[in-house]
């Protein structure tokens, strides 16, 4: 397999890994703050890096069923999100290839 190399972000906010403070996400990638997750709060960001994609799944959510992926920390294997792949409602299509990234599971780096 290779080497992974780590992208590092160049942003005055960036949200890391909680557990290994890898880079995740730009601040000014977050589309909205008006997301829960498992764990509380969530974002739902335009783009993410570091990550490793599980496997597709079809979920029941609060806004209606969707296929997903969990997301994982590149460098710790950390569940850090999800990334929406599929919305069966009309307007909910706009989540579709966007991240959502768990505040809990979430630390700025600076």
């Amino acid at each position: 397999m290779g080497l992974t190399y780590n992208v590092y972000l160049n942003s005055q906010k960036i949200f890391g890994c909680k557990r290994c403070k890898t880079h995740l996400a730009d601040f000014d990638d977050i589309i909205s703050r008006n997301f829960r997750g498992q764990h509380g709060k969530a974002f739902l960001f335009s783009a993410v890096v570091n990550i490793k994609q599980a496997e597709a799944m079809e979920r029941n959510m609060t806004t209606g069923r969707h296929v997903v992926r969990d997301i994982l920390c590149s460098q710790c294997s950390e569940t850090v999100g999800w990334k929406y792949d599929k919305a069966y409602e009309a307007s909910e299509k706009y989540k579709e290839g966007k991240f959502i990234l768990e505040s809990e599971l979430l630390c700025t780096v600076t």
